[in-house]
């Protein structure tokens, strides 16, 4: 006699207190937004402009869109390495195949976008089905992805772009201030992942799987599959910063993205996810990119060598994760 298999829990179709968590967390990120604001306002005439916060947000715009991938994993306790990357090789496989190939860039576009996508499902499966930790999986993608971007490449530069390419790299005015397509392609895929964090199941097994990969397995959620989803969705993301970053410089850059991933870590923790996984909000990522968007900008108004930039930048990372580390001994 065989006993039969006990029922599933059913999946939390709620958020928890916990969950609620990373909506009261961002006001920390928009807090220290608004100091610093109002810092650089009164160390430039030029900071407050309306055409000055225009160009924080399109100098921020490719790394704010890397972000969204990186705190989709981040969510998950995994973290990218090779995020940037992988950005540069989608710009050089868009680029190369419509200038040296004379392919049609819509069709380039898609390839671009196929390609860093494929990689990302690569990763998930390394991450999942030979249970790989996270960290070493994607440093070792970074090798491999640099390497194969050199190579694909021969190192060089593709410039003379067909106008697709650098369509979100176009300007249109609000009042006297210009703002490119970018922007809003940023701002619009912000209020979409935004949505299916907080709105959709899918969004609310992301966090599951973030707080207790166990438990949530425990309850009916397929944590293999929402693990290799996530990883493949943060590939399509790193595809359009590429596009973005394509359309900002004009060229396909073998040599951009090897501190890009570290920049678009930096956003989301000083967005206030958590490198724990399961706590955090993508609009404080949004925030926390453009928190430094506002610190380069800014310093570079005062006249600060970029030297000391990063300096300052690296100090914020650190002092975002000891806070973070604080709060949850604290819980």
């Amino acid at each position: 006699m065989t006993t039969p298999p006990a029922p599933l829990a059913k999946a939390p179709d709620r958020l928890s207190l916990r969950e609620r968590i990373p909506n009261i967390a961002i006001l920390g990120p928009l807090l220290a937004l608004l100091l610093a604001v109002i810092f650089f306002s009164t160390q430039s005439d030029r900071f407050l402009s309306p055409q000055n916060f225009s160009l924080i947000f399109q100098q921020v715009s490719y790394v704010a869109v890397l972000a969204i991938g990186q705190t989709l994993i981040i969510l998950t306790s995994g973290i990218d390495l090779a995020a940037g990357v992988m950005m540069a090789l989608g710009g050089v496989v868009m680029t190369r195949l419509a200038v040296n190939s004379g392919l049609n860039p819509f069709l380039a576009i898609g390839l671009g976008l196929l390609a860093t996508t494929f990689i990302g499902w690569i990763n998930g499966l390394l991450i999942t089905r030979l249970r790989l930790p996270p960290f070493i999986v994607t440093l070792g993608m970074f090798g491999i992805v640099f390497g194969v971007t050199q190579v694909y490449s021969r190192s060089e530069t593709v410039s003379n772009l067909p106008a697709p390419l650098t369509f979100f790299g176009s300007t249109f005015q609000i009042g006297t201030t210009t703002w490119t397509y970018g922007t809003l392609l940023m701002l619009a895929l912000y209020l979409l992942t935004h949505v299916i964090l907080t709105q959709t199941s899918p969004g609310r097994h992301l966090y599951a799987v973030g707080n207790n990969p166990e438990a949530a397995r425990l309850t009916g959620i397929p944590t293999t599959r929402v693990l290799v989803m996530v990883y493949t969705l943060a590939g399509l993301t790193y595809g359009i910063a590429a596009l973005l970053l394509t359309a900002r410089t004009g060229v396909g850059d073998p040599n951009a993205g090897q501190t890009e991933a570290l920049a678009s870590i930096t956003a989301v923790v000083l967005g206030g996810t958590s490198l724990f996984g399961g706590r955090g909000a993508i609009i404080g990522t949004l925030l926390g990119a453009l928190i430094v968007g506002v610190f380069t900008n800014g310093l570079t108004l005062m006249g600060v060598p970029s030297v000391y930039q990063y300096i300052i930048t690296g100090l914020l990372t650190i002092l975002a994760v000891a806070v973070d580390q604080l709060s949850r001994r604290k819980a």
